[in-house]
């Protein structure tokens, strides 16, 4: 492809060479470069791509993408690139330009599809799989990008972040354009549009769950009104925005949102205004019958428990609706969904049920605890551990909610990482003994899990919360594959014989 049809949309000043150039590949990892490369330096808050121009030029490329000013350049990496005849051009923002050189590269993937994404602190997974269910049952071929990976067709790809960086995002759009997909559903994360990450996508339509803080700190976020602003980004970049009206942080949403707004929730101002929820448990499945009104009337039972299901569900629906999808597709695929590792069943006998959660922190244990309360359980056991090298603080509150809401804590690992689990499980207990709730510490998870299996009575609800979908447990620095679904599953073949 030509340097020159690559930069159409890339704002760029030409700072040496010559724009006549065929590129061979898109990189940004020097360690890529090939001959013909066009390479794209970031940087990065532990790496700056600057520092190996020399060697990019050495390795072949035909260009490169800079942020900084030439001369700001050491005089090494300067001669190098001219000795190489290596074509120069500066931007102002590395990341976004990353970003429109890499739709280009692809042929604009992204226009070709219907294009929905979903942000917010909680329910991006839950939603994004709901659509996409509602999608699949009216007949569309929709593709998933987020948290759990991407999927295309039956064919599933692990990435590492929710909201991959612009260049993958962008390649698994071409690869879903080739399968035929025809609306691709993404979770979109605060760092994905802070970091530029989805810079180049234009969003048919943008949802917004709730917002509560989180990843705050570190390399993220400075504050929460950072990482807020982050959020409403996407009301930018969106055709049509669909919001939780009953989030406190909603007018701040769509304060400076660009979008055509659709608000969801209780209030009947709303444009689809909940009118009706009932809890209950169809076929051992416990889930929510809901009724909405507004622009259109809705009914449908989500196969997923709690009040925050049935906002995640509304927002699936509504969206839905405004796609112009049927009702029925919307009540099937909301009754067939299934999210891996969020608020999932994955056992239940008549006698007592396994439900296993990615809650991770104080607020999402207290929310999923509180749910599984509203069905009434005889008992609600939950087996629970925090991450190592955290703030600490989330192990306090975890040990809290659990010490408040469970009739029984099994407290246990999770991923230590270079912690000792007992010390971590010492943290929790800063926040769990407090409540005077009863409680085993086994810190070995499998061990973890047995021991509640093992002692379930008739009515009980067991919640195997931490990990969710992840397969793996990480201890010093090395990840060893440990699924809680398995091991649910493991252990009742062993302890009842079932399969």
């Amino acid at each position: 492809m030509f340097l020159t049809k690559i930069l159409e949309k890339t704002e760029y000043t030409l700072v040496r060479g010559t724009l006549d150039r065929e590129i061979t590949s898109l990189v940004y990892d020097s360690r890529k470069v090939e001959d013909g490369s066009l390479f794209v330096c970031i940087s990065g808050t532990k790496i700056d791509a600057h520092f190996f121009l020399a060697d990019v030029a050495r390795n072949g490329a035909a260009a490169v993408v800079i942020e900084k000013p030439w001369l700001e350049l050491s005089e090494v990496i300067r001669r190098a690139l001219v000795d190489a005849g290596v074509t120069v051009l500066q931007v102002p923002l590395a990341r976004a330009a990353l970003a429109s050189l890499s739709a280009a590269w692809f042929d604009y993937p992204m226009d070709k599809m219907t294009v929905v994404g979903v942000t917010g602190t909680k329910g991006k997974t839950t939603v994004t799989h709901m659509i996409v269910s509602i999608l699949k049952a009216a007949g569309r071929n929709p593709g998933l990008i987020g948290t759990n990976g991407v999927k295309i067709g039956d064919t599933h790809f692990d990435t590492t972040l929710t909201t991959p960086e612009s260049y993958t995002l962008q390649y698994f759009g071409a690869k879903m354009v080739e399968a035929g997909v025809d609306s691709v559903v993404m979770e979109v994360s605060s760092s994905g549009l802070k970091f530029h990450r989805v810079d180049g996508i234009s969003f048919d339509y943008g949802v917004f769950t709730n917002l509560s803080p989180d990843h705050i700190g570190g390399l993220e976020h400075p504050d929460f009104a950072d990482y807020r602003a982050s959020k409403a980004m996407l009301f930018r970049r969106c055709r049509e925005g669909i919001l939780n009206a009953d989030d406190e942080n909603y007018l701040a949403m769509v304060k400076n949102a660009t979008c055509k707004i659709i608000s969801f929730g209780a209030d009947p101002a709303d444009d689809y205004s909940l009118t009706e929820v009932k809890y209950e448990k169809r076929n051992d499945k416990l889930g929510c019958d809901v009724k909405v009104d507004g622009i259109h009337h809705l009914e449908f039972f989500a196969d997923m428990p709690g009040l925050f299901n049935v906002y995640n569900a509304m927002a699936a629906a509504v969206t839905a609706d405004r796609m112009g999808i049927p009702e029925e597709a919307i009540t099937q695929g909301l009754a067939d969904v299934r999210v891996d590792g969020r608020m999932e069943e994955v056992y239940a006998n008549g006698d007592f049920s396994v439900i296993v959660d990615y809650a991770h922190n104080g607020l999402s244990a207290r929310t999923l605890l509180e749910t599984l309360r509203s069905y009434k359980p005889k008992r609600l056991v939950v087996v629970f551990g925090c991450g190592g090298n955290r703030d600490p603080h989330r192990r306090y509150e975890m040990g809290a909610a659990a010490g408040k809401y469970a009739d029984l804590s099994i407290i246990t690992e999770d991923n230590s990482r270079f912690e000792k689990a007992e010390d971590i499980i010492r943290d929790i207990h800063i926040g769990f003994d407090p409540t005077g709730s009863a409680f085993v510490d086994i810190p070995d998870r499998r061990q973890a899990i047995r021991y509640a299996i093992s002692h379930a009575e008739k009515g009980d609800i067991i919640a195997v919360i931490g990990k969710g979908h992840e397969d793996y447990q990480e201890i010093e620095g090395v990840r060893h594959h440990f699924s809680d679904k398995e091991e649910i599953l493991e252990a009742v073949k062993l302890l009842y014989g079932e399969n």
